[in-house]
């Protein structure tokens, strides 16, 4: 199994560098890196480069569209993905790959971050009601568990499938959450809570900033309403399960006369 990593980055110079030095000394190093320069005016790419990552520029500007120039680049087996402002603890790529070499029908792992950069109470807040709260609530709307953009791998089919399905090319939603809408019902994402990366405290510096990714999230759930809601995604992922479980009877081997 090979593993590519894909970090997005817009001017984020110093959290990168921390980054990739986190990389450097995984237990289990990453087959290669890719950082998506997303039109940066600081030392972002030159940080990348000294780093030995491969680097990616795209002028056009937003996560979604950097996100997805980078799955589209990478050429490993399992599509890892952080943000420029996250540190993976060193089992991190090695926890990744025992979780999809010891179950291969697990097609995606994500897990939680914690906060650093800001107070306890804060970082607190933000795990229980932030980062918990979106894996609770929006297991009710998906039907599965969603992806974590600062912290997931996923097999490079999963990606092949859903890469022309995704709205790729807006800045003004959550490419993470568009993700999770947009997978195939087929796909089995696990969710372990064991798998941490730290993660910036930024969202939560100013108010404005922590209301436009509330309206992001809003708008990223609504965009293909009413076609696409809770009630008929439950209803065709109890679809599939049935004929899955049809299909697994008629196959299953009888024993005895």
């Amino acid at each position: 199994m090979t593993i590519s990593v894909v970090i997005p980055c817009y001017n984020d110079a110093v959290f990168l560098e921390k980054c990739l030095e986190a990389l450097a000394l995984q237990d289990r190093s990453p087959d290669e890196v890719i950082v998506v320069d997303n039109a940066s005016t600081d030392a972002s790419a030159e940080i990348a480069l000294s780093a030995g990552a491969r680097v990616v520029r795209l002028p056009q500007r937003g996560i979604w569209p950097a996100a997805a120039a980078g799955y589209d680049a990478a050429t490993g087996d399992v599509i890892a993905r952080l943000d420029a402002d996250s540190v993976p603890p060193a089992d991190w790529l090695a926890r990744i790959e025992s979780a999809l070499v010891d179950s291969p029908r697990t097609d995606l792992v994500t897990g939680p971050g914690d906060f650093y950069d800001c107070s306890p109470l804060v970082a607190w807040l933000g795990g229980t009601f932030y980062i918990g709260g979106y894996f609770f609530w929006t297991l009710f709307w998906l039907g599965h568990r969603p992806v974590f953009g600062s912290n997931f791998a996923m097999r490079r089919a999963v990606w092949l499938e859903a890469r022309l399905r995704v709205h790729r090319d807006r800045d003004d939603i959550h490419d993470d959450l568009d993700l999770s809408l947009n997978l195939s019902p087929m796909v089995k994402v696990r969710y372990d809570p064991t798998l941490r990366v730290a993660i910036s405290g930024r969202p939560f510096d100013t108010w404005s900033g922590f209301a436009r990714r509330a309206r992001w999230g809003g708008r990223t759930f609504l965009q293909d309403w009413p076609a696409d809601n809770p009630w008929r995604r439950h209803a065709t992922r109890s679809a599939m399960r049935l004929h899955r479980a049809g299909l697994n009877r008629v196959q299953r081997p009888r024993v005895g006369r």
